[in-house]
């Protein structure tokens, strides 16, 4: 896999998704903005690959389902997904969607830190590599 600089952020809150289009793209990333998990699968099926930051609830479709969806229609290689929500990654929900993401960050979240998870991604991207316990 090589560098990734195209981010898509799939989140219901346009304050954060305004925001981390502005964040990221100030620092040279390709950032795709989207509102829901139907609309990322649509994305995804134009062809975009790149890192995928999700939030899991969403109305229409929520993270969970759009994970799954994404492996059931092939369109999960070559992404990297984190998962930016304030619902706590436990419980059997997640069984399904775990070797999936590689990263999750609770909200509310610090954007450094954000930031560095996305560089340490974008130069050195190592899918199988996870950082989730």
């Amino acid at each position: 896999m090589k560098t990734q600089k195209k981010i898509m952020v799939v989140d219901d809150d346009p304050d954060i998704l305004l925001s981390l289009r502005l964040i990221f793209e100030v620092n040279k990333y390709e950032v795709i903005t989207v509102n829901n998990g139907l609309e990322c699968l649509k994305v995804l099926k134009e062809g975009f690959k790149g890192i995928i930051i999700l939030d899991i609830m969403m109305p229409i479709m929520d993270g969970i389902e759009t994970i799954k969806n994404m492996a059931i229609e092939g369109v999960i290689e070559d992404n990297i997904i984190i998962v930016l929500s304030v619902k706590k990654f436990q419980g059997e929900e997640f069984d399904s969607i775990y070797n999936y993401i590689y990263d999750y960050i609770q909200k509310p979240f610090d954007i450094n830190h954000l930031l560095k998870t996305v560089k340490n991604i974008s130069e050195n991207p190592k899918p199988n590599e996870k950082k989730i316990y």
